[in-house]
């Protein structure tokens, strides 16, 4: 016959909802308590029924994240964190890669609906009405990981993109330069990309009484190609600039190769400065000098926020703004 939780809990001298606690949120038991059990459970061979822990505790353990782009740098490390949390509490996490495609994504709510999946987590994109119709329906908790809704009064985790935007455009102005040019993403993006845009304005206004700032931006997609394209065309309208703040760091590495490929160095004649501190970043020639995202973190506390929501518990704040910040490396000089 198979052990069953109750062996578990009379050989590690615990009672059976502290073996629970172990099996579904090991980081809530005391450590000399939680030994003890994984002994035991070692010992005992015991596998937990998944399907019955669920009948008992009204929960899968399962947790659906919805996903814009699996294979971006930035929302790898994202997942790093979410993944460590899930652990953490004994979840597991259902990844959904949406290509931002609408079809996709009922599909996939379609599918974690079956699943009848604990929570949801939704990153990166805007959270339109159709979106929140469709989240509404499943009736669960949804916690909102790098990106917000001040219209629905979901959990979110994020840094303060405006403020970023402007203190990375501080950052540059301190460090001795006044043309300072902007790749921004689309200002139609309300999460990262007109939020960023605001802040570099504010800056350029506020620290170099700069009002009109055309002929020093330009506008991307966040991806390399673009942020390549956008620089040409920067370049050709004005070639005064003596550093780019790019607001992210695939196409701060598309204006690095523009430059190069028109014989300029890179910060010799123009430093810049690349956003979100992804892997790319340290790898890149020069190393890429960038605003800072904490993307582990907002990760974890993105899991953290909706473990909190599953055991009914009330948050301290629904919308956490986490810490940026500038880290140097090799592609800004100061002038």
């Amino acid at each position: 016959m198979s052990p069953t939780i109750k062996d578990v809990a009379k050989m590690s001298g615990v009672s059976m909802s502290t073996v629970s606690r172990v099996l579904n949120s090991p980081a809530s038991v005391t450590e000399e308590k939680r030994i003890k059990v994984e002994k035991a459970i070692k010992q005992l061979k015991y596998h937990p029924n998944a399907l019955a822990r669920g009948l008992i505790y009204k929960r899968t353990q399962s947790v659906g994240v919805l996903l814009p782009d699996v294979a971006n740098a930035y929302v790898a490390e994202v997942i790093r964190g979410m993944e460590d949390a899930s652990i953490n509490h004994g979840s597991n996490l259902i990844l959904c890669n949406t290509d931002r495609n609408k079809e996709r994504m009922i599909k996939y709510l379609k599918l974690l609906r079956e699943k009848q999946v604990d929570g949801l987590v939704y990153t990166s994109d805007p959270l339109t009405e159709e979106i929140f119709r469709e989240f509404d329906e499943l009736n669960i908790p949804v916690v909102l990981s790098s990106t917000q809704s001040l219209e629905y009064a979901y959990p979110s985790v994020k840094v303060d993109d405006e403020k970023a935007g402007y203190d990375g455009t501080s950052y540059l102005i301190d460090k001795g330069h006044k043309h300072v040019a902007m790749i921004s993403g689309p200002t139609t993006d309300p999460i990262a990309g007109y939020p960023r845009y605001t802040g570099y304005k504010q800056a350029m206004k506020e620290r170099l009484g700069v009002a009109d700032v055309d002929d020093l931006t330009e506008f991307g997609n966040f991806q390399y190609d673009t942020g390549y394209d956008a620089m040409s065309r920067l370049y050709r309208k004005n070639k005064n600039i003596t550093a780019v703040f790019a607001v992210s760091d695939e196409m701060a590495l598309g204006v690095i190769s523009f430059l190069s490929d028109q014989g300029l160095s890179v910060p010799g004649d123009i430093s810049v400065l690349g956003f979100d501190n992804t892997r790319i970043a340290r790898m890149s020639i020069p190393k890429l000098t960038t605003v800072g995202q904490p993307m582990y973190d907002i990760g974890y506390k993105s899991m953290e926020k909706l473990e909190a929501l599953l055991q009914k518990k009330e948050l301290s704040e629904v919308r956490t703004y986490l810490p940026h910040k500038i880290i140097e490396r090799e592609s800004v000089r100061e002038i």
